[in-house]
């Protein structure tokens, strides 16, 4: 059986090269590219982020990128946002503006509802290693044990989930971590997954992950 095929969406932000050499470590055939139609073809779609959410979200729109996202998503294929490339999935991100001292908020590409928020913590950025509160049934996590460590380096986080599941639909899994307050550090929907750690930076128990991941594409 051939390795699954995975695009790392090259568009200008992200750690692409880690997340290049962490996923061919765990077996997938990786491209690293912007060309919208290798990431359509792709059997997973890995979109990196780091920095400011309105300039990912920039970059993205530029390289078509939140378009492949939906339309990939429209055919029930998976996509995995990692940092600033999962917060970009929600509806808005709220940052301060350096230049004009105040909050300003961009719009990012909707698949969930919520705002990606400044965390409610003492020391920002939220930098190193981490545990994490998976639910039940997480393919992500599976085999991963309660104090497994993931390596976070962000200021901004989801702080409320928004959306719960219709009728016969499965919930989304959502995974939680702390640092002064509770923030979303993973989610699992179907075929969009995302999280807030980097499981690139996050040495065998980064490969787990993104080995249990691929397995499912």
């Amino acid at each position: 059986m051939a390795a699954p095929s995975v695009v790392v969406l090259d568009y200008g932000s992200g750690n692409i090269r880690s997340a290049e050499r962490a996923l061919q470590r765990v077996g997938a055939q990786v491209e690293v590219t912007a060309d919208p139609h290798a990431a359509l073809r792709a059997d997973g779609l890995f979109v990196p982020g780091v920095g400011a959410f309105a300039a990912c979200m920039a970059g993205l729109r530029a390289a078509q990128g939140d378009r492949v996202i939906g339309q990939r998503l429209a055919g029930g294929r998976p996509v995995l946002g990692v940092c600033v490339g999962m917060q970009v999935l929600f509806e808005r991100g709220v940052e301060l503006s350096p230049s004009e001292g105040h909050d300003e908020a961009a719009e990012g590409c909707g698949e969930w509802p919520g705002v990606v928020e400044r965390l409610q913590a003492d020391v920002l950025p939220h930098m190193g290693w981490n545990t994490v509160d998976p639910p039940a049934g997480s393919t992500l996590f599976a085999g991963m044990d309660t104090d497994t460590r993931y390596y976070f380096v962000h200021s901004y986080g989801v702080q409320r989930w928004e959306l719960d599941a219709d009728g016969p639909l499965r919930p989304p899994l959502v995974t939680w971590a702390t640092h002064g307050s509770r923030f979303v550090a993973a989610v699992e929907n179907g075929p969009l997954c995302a999280t807030q750690f980097h499981p690139e930076k996050s040495g065998d128990a980064g490969a787990a992950l993104l080995e249990n991941w691929v397995r499912s594409l």
